[in-house]
């Protein structure tokens, strides 16, 4: 089985969020999937089926499938422009998440996504002791979303990893508006065995509307301040968010099964 390592939303090596991808004639048993992506132990490793005309696109953490990856998908789309589809322009994929395109444009890779709803939610004691601050609001969906201070709150953040990982959510992610960047943010899944997620692409189908909406324009430019960190383009347009990137191939391997 052939496998490529990507680090996507980023143009160069060691930046971004990697992210392993298996582009197959068929899926294999769940339980190889989630072996092979505990052995990656990366954030999310994708699989992607060809059906038809379309792929449909599976991701896997370290513990457990999930419903949802940007930058698995990103990175997946960048291996099936690269090697697979090389004279496409757009890519059709379903997943858990519905059904969804990819376009090479403007020397990125756009993804139409459906956007995540901003359900205002109360700041609990929980949440203000496993941040380590008092959250200016708060927002959920699959995802929390709490809105700090300034970027420099967002950077210097050391949450308690295994109280987040009691709050209701998938992810939880602080965001500010940033310096030289609409918005900065950081994302941590530790309920997925991912401490600190160095660049989320899913998440900012809930913080691209939270910004388009604070500083009324469509399209922002997002940075996520993690130790590797990423930029991401995002435009919202009404219930669906683009989001753009770049990314860049680290390495190609076949798994010996």
């Amino acid at each position: 089985m052939k496998q490529y390592i990507v680090d996507a939303f980023t143009d160069r090596l060691f930046a971004g969020n990697p992210a392993a991808i298996c582009v197959l004639d068929s899926f294999p048993a769940d339980s190889l999937m989630q072996s092979i992506a505990a052995e990656n132990n990366l954030s999310e490793t994708a699989f992607a089926v060809k059906e038809g005309e379309r792929y449909h696109i599976r991701w896997f953490t370290p513990k457990s499938e999930i419903d949802f990856c940007g930058h698995a998908t990103l990175a997946a789309a960048y291996v099936l422009f690269s090697f697979y589809e090389k004279t496409a322009e757009r890519l059709d994929f379903w997943g858990q998440c519905g059904e969804f395109s990819v376009l090479q444009r403007d020397g990125l890779i756009e993804m139409d996504f459906p956007a995540y709803r901003l359900e205002h939610t109360e700041i609990t004691d929980l949440m203000i002791e496993s941040l380590g601050t008092i959250p200016l609001a708060a927002y959920r969906d699959r995802d929390l979303l709490f809105v700090l201070r300034d970027e420099d709150e967002v950077r210097g953040l050391q949450p308690d990893l295994a109280l987040l990982s009691q709050l209701d959510a998938a992810c939880v992610a602080v965001t500010a508006k940033g310096s030289g960047y609409d918005c900065v943010s950081r994302v941590f899944a530790p309920r997925y065995g991912i401490a600190e997620d160095p660049v989320t692409g899913s998440t900012h189908c809930m913080i691209a509307p939270y910004w388009s909406r604070r500083l009324g324009k469509e399209s922002l430019t997002a940075f996520q301040a993690s130790k590797r960190s990423g930029e991401l383009y995002c435009t919202v347009c009404g219930d669906r968010v683009k989001i753009s990137g770049k990314a860049v191939l680290f390495a190609l391997s076949d798994i010996m099964l």
